[in-house]
């Protein structure tokens, strides 16, 4: 089932109606991301508000998820003794089925969901189609055939209508609007293959029966998705086959409950020949037949819908956030929280085309622009909004902070500002050549991984006037003067370099020049943190933890390598999730509203990570370690100081991927001329495991488009422009024809002229709107990131033993001794979409 938007509350409101001091409390399956865990914030915040107690659950992946739903949910179960209750999924299972998962679907259990109902806010795509359309509660029929769903009330074909009641149970899925706007043909079809009967074969039709066979089995074949070649891993249905049959007990019978809406009626008379030609059983067969077509057609949506690709839709943390608002419960602490969930989207690469770089292409399609440039600008532009709302500035105050600002003029100052800080990372909290250095914007586009391009960066500070003795200074201790003007001075001369996107324009007079612009808050006297710099903090505490990192004073290589060879030479290897789970609960508390002491101690670990992308990410591409294959380009990490932090952590080495990417792609748009980016698969070696984590990062907006493709794609679209041309001149042709032929018969040809411009007007118009709806569906999955699909390609071809634990699944765990078959196999797949 889900839930519109615009019935965002009305879930959470019954839950506050019918809780009571001896409901069970409500459980969170949070993902290890900072999205997920900025909305956990939000939700935990209501929950307290309305004494609603709730237990936080971590998951790490889908072993976690599966190990919680074992141990925590089953205990929920009325089935197992339980009182039912509400389990929320916040970044988790958008991409599986959670009925089964979680294992609300018993086969020795007389009923289904058994009183659990689970919420499920998700941005990764697509969604399995179970969860959106089924997960209704189901319970054994009367009559004993297997379990049977009863209509519910308020649910009308998977979605929640004001009347709904919740308390039964079920799998409910919060609309972020893309369901309602988008997947109104996989609706019709889900609903349709849910209620459809089988068709049972006759002993008679060995042809039929054989031709449906081999059908169904090359189909079903071609039809396994991710989640159906998991295996253990996963354990879940596959997204792509046909929707269980969750009928009514009246429902089974097969030929004989299909409507005949097309046989002769008895009151119309018929033909002999028409009677003999129309036994029984060659109606049965013809029934049959158009079953199947019917089926087929519905199968065929569905399969093209699970073939997209993986993207990201609207944070999780900003949905949070509307359900606040939508209570009214909206403030400034719950705003800051949504402004770090969408910030972090960026860091971590969840663009709208998948996990992937945010390299903006020259085209201007807007299926070819980022998740920044298209969706995500009117999110900021909400957000920027609601900062001017619930921070409206003093009279004799401006309402932007620069970054020159040092600090705040009242010690009891918590608001939100809008800033125009250039794209430069922890600016505030390190030396402004330290920040420079280590943004992968400006790395990229300097070249700073070899001598020209350190060169190249000193060339820019000395036009700007800045020495490199005052620019490697702690930014606090920096010249004040140099502070104020640091934005002009970037807009003078980045133009030179290329660097037109490091500083947001605009006065700052108006809202709408404010595109682009950052937010920050201030803690009083204590500190001033941007957004973009608490989503690298965050993203540093779970990825990195805050033990084992160097001080400032003792930052050498032999530090680095000696925390390298700590967390790598263990004889007894930990659980990987059993080492994050820590790391969540510190990034949780960091995010405590009062006070930002835990974010200020975490600052050395997001500077230790930002180093160690660099270093490693630098040594991969001077020693001419990424090689271009057919399909995308390829790096793997052997060695090095910083092999232990890639090879424990994959949002480590997924950052690594996507600066190693944006590197890649500038360097090849400035000496080709290409667009976008190649993707990229980057593996690093986990010795003490024997395995090697893999990654595969889409191209990016504009990436893996073929430029003969596009050029084939102008070709048709002028031909077609052309054929319509003709076509409309034959008609003026004919139409002129038989003007004159009525003139000499003396006729009265304004309303047959009428009515044929008419038809033609819409002759036309039929034929654009199919054609805009072609191509729609053409583009919809343009760019998309295809890796967990070729990955579960290459996984039945070769036999490789490779394990998806992750939820993003382009992250893999291969064997040491299969990686390169896994390589070879995949340089043959599509890994983006087209």
């Amino acid at each position: 089932m889900y839930l519109p938007r615009s019935l965002i509350s009305q879930l959470y409101t019954s839950l506050v109606r019918s809780h009571h001091p001896l409901s069970p409390p409500v459980l969170l399956l949070v993902a290890l991301e900072p999205d997920a865990l900025c909305a956990c914030r939000i939700l935990t915040a209501l929950l307290k508000r309305d004494y609603i107690p709730h237990k936080i659950q971590p998951v790490s992946g889908y072993a976690d998820l599966s190990r919680a739903g074992e141990e925590l949910v089953r205990r929920m179960k009325t089935s197992e003794g339980g009182s039912g209750g509400v389990v929320i999924c916040l970044g988790v299972g958008g991409l599986v089925d959670l009925a089964s998962l979680l294992g609300l679907e018993d086969e020795n259990s007389q009923e289904t969901m058994c009183g659990v109902e689970v919420w499920v806010f998700d941005a990764r795509r697509p969604w399995n189609l179970s969860n959106v359309f089924g997960g209704l509660p189901m319970e054994v029929s009367p009559e004993g055939e297997g379990l049977s769903s009863r209509p519910l009330s308020g649910v009308e074909r998977g979605c929640i209508q004001k009347s709904y009641r919740p308390g039964r149970g079920g799998i409910v899925v919060f609309d972020d609007g893309d369901i309602v706007a988008e997947l109104e043909a996989e609706r019709e079809a889900y609903c349709t293959l849910s209620q459809m009967p089988d068709v049972e074969e006759n002993e008679s039709d060995d042809e039929d029966s054989e031709d449906e066979d081999s059908q169904d089995t090359s189909s079903s074949k071609k039809r396994k998705s991710w989640s159906d070649r998991d295996g253990e891993d996963v354990g879940s249905d596959s997204e792509g086959e046909r929707p269980r049959q969750r009928r009514r007990s009246n429902s089974g019978s097969s030929i004989s409950s299909t409507p005949r809406s097309r046989t002769p009626s008895s009151s119309q008379p018929t033909s002999p020949a028409s009677k003999a030609q129309s036994p029984k059983p060659q109606n049965a067969k013809q029934l049959r037949r158009r079953l199947r077509k019917l089926r087929e057609k519905h199968e065929l949506v569905l399969e093209e819908y699970n073939a997209l690709g993986t993207s990201y839709s609207e944070p999780v943390s900003t949905l949070a956030y509307s359900l606040a608002a939508d209570l009214g419960r909206e403030d400034n602490d719950l705003l800051w929280l949504a402004i770090i969930g969408v910030t972090s989207l960026e860091l971590s690469g969840h663009t709208s085309t998948g996990l992937g770089t945010s390299v903006q292409a020259t085209t201007t399609d807007e299926h070819h622009r980022s998740w920044r440039s298209t969706r995500s600008s009117q999110t900021y532009a909400l957000l920027r909004d609601e900062v001017r709302r619930l921070n409206p500035p003093p009279a004799d105050q401006s309402p932007t902070i620069s970054p020159g600002a040092g600090g705040t003029s009242s010690p009891s100052d918590t608001s939100i500002r809008l800033t125009p800080d250039p794209r430069f990372l922890l600016l505030r909290h390190w030396s402004l050549y330290d920040s420079m250095l280590h943004s992968p914007y400006l790395a990229s586009r300097l070249h700073v991984w070899n001598e020209p391009g350190v060169k190249r960066l000193h060339k820019l500070l000395a036009k700007m006037g800045v020495s490199l003795t005052q620019c490697k200074q702690t930014y606090t201790h920096m010249d004040i003067d140099l502070k104020k003007t640091l934005r002009e001075r970037l807009l003078k001369y980045a133009g030179v370099y290329g660097l037109n996107d490091l500083v947001p324009s605009g006065s700052g007079r108006a809202s709408y020049e404010q595109e682009g612009w950052g937010f920050i808050r201030s803690w009083g006297w204590k500190a001033q943190l941007s957004a973009v710099d608490v989503g690298v903090i965050l993203g540093a505490i779970l990825d990195v933890g805050t033990s084992h990192v160097p001080t400032p004073s003792t930052s050498s290589s032999a530090n680095y390598n000696a925390s390298s060879q700590r967390t790598n030479s263990t004889a007894d290897v930990p659980d990987r999730s059993e080492a994050l789970l820590p790391r969540f609960f510190a990034a949780y508390d960091a995010l405590a509203p009062t006070h930002p002491t835990h974010l200020l101690a975490a600052i050395p670990a997001a500077q230790h990570l930002l180093r160690a992308i660099l270093r490693t990410g630098a040594s991969l591409l001077v020693k001419h370690q990424i090689r271009h294959l057919r399909a995308f380009r390829m790096g793997v990490v052997k060695d090095g100081p910083d092999l232990g932090l890639f090879a424990n952590s994959p949002g480590a080495l997924v950052k690594l991927a996507l600066w190693v990417g944006e590197a890649v792609a500038i360097n090849d748009r400035d000496k080709k001329g290409s667009e976008g980016a190649t993707p990229l698969v980057l593996a690093a070696l986990d010795d003490a495991r024997g395995t090697y984590v893999v990654v595969g990062t889409g191209g990016g907006i504009g990436g893996g488009e073929d430029l003969e493709a596009r050029k084939e794609k102008t070709e048709r679209k002028a031909t077609k422009e052309a054929e319509r041309e003709q076509k409309r001149k034959v008609r003026d042709e004919k139409r002129a024809a038989r003007a004159a032929q009525r003139e000499l018969n003396g006729e009265d040809s304004d309303l047959e002229d009428e009515t044929e411009s008419e038809s033609e007007a819409d002759c036309d118009s039929s034929d654009e709107e199919d054609e805009v709806e072609i191509q729609k569906r053409r583009k919809r999955g343009y760019g998309h990131n295809r890796f967990g699909i070729a990955f579960q390609e290459v996984i039945e071809e070769t036999n490789a033993r490779v394990k998806i634990d992750s939820f993003d699944h382009c992250i893999v765990e291969v064997k040491k001794e299969d990686l390169g078959g896994f390589l070879e196999g995949l340089s043959l797949k599509a890994v983006v979409g087209r």
